[in-house]
């Protein structure tokens, strides 16, 4: 499995009108998703550091055999994403059942595979979706080097994407060429997440 950037946690952001309501508020679970190049990293890092709560890159789990296929140019299908996403799944329970919020960044391209992470425990799943145009994602791709996903992906990965649906507690954001901290100021006020930590606290870095 592999590894995620862990940040000084926070007391939880978010609540539940459930049976646990009455015990408290349960964590919230961010899930940035998207295609490669929507900016989706940059995004959770920096509301990871506003929030004040653990970070996982999603890419960061894929396994050796799913890395070298996409360095190969070859799209994953959902046998080599399931393993994946339960990877996932688990790491926001484990850090739900420690009590702590968390951020995500994941593709989390199709429902189904936002429903697997849904399937998390203890613990309220909320998806944003940074909405970019395809000229604006080729020219992001292919101005960072050293990753494994590159353009010629792309085309691949929007015709799997099917853009979060009102009922998955989702928010859509358009994230073009706006600057990632007002789309982090819009994300927590569209989200209604308290955020104790100062605007503009993370630094730079090359959207995912």
């Amino acid at each position: 499995m592999g590894t995620a950037s862990e940040r000084r946690t926070a007391p939880d952001a978010g609540a539940d009108t459930g049976p646990g309501a009455a015990e408290g508020p349960l964590p919230t679970a961010v899930v940035v998703m998207g295609v490669s190049g929507c900016g989706k990293s940059t995004i959770a890092r920096m509301l990871a550091d506003r929030l004040g709560v653990p970070m996982a890159e999603g890419d960061s789990f894929h396994s050796a055999a799913n890395v070298a296929k996409m360095t190969a140019g070859e799209p994953l299908d959902d046998a080599d994403r399931e393993p994946w996403l339960r990877a996932l799944r688990d790491w926001i329970s484990e850090r739900a059942a420690a009590g702590d919020s968390s951020v995500m960044a994941c593709s989390a391209l199709k429902r189904s595979y936002r429903d697997v992470l849904r399937g998390a425990t203890g613990c309220r799943v909320r998806f944003v979706y940074p909405a970019v145009d395809r000229e604006v994602l080729v020219e992001r791709l292919d101005s960072r080097g050293g990753h494994f996903m590159t353009s010629a992906l792309l085309d691949s990965q929007l015709e799997t994407l099917e853009p979060p649906s009102p009922d998955e507690d989702a928010v859509t954001v358009p994230a073009g060429r706006e600057c990632p901290e007002r789309l982090v100021e819009a994300v927590l006020a569209a989200l209604d997440l308290p955020a104790p930590g100062p605007a503009g606290s993370a630094g730079a870095a090359d959207p995912v």
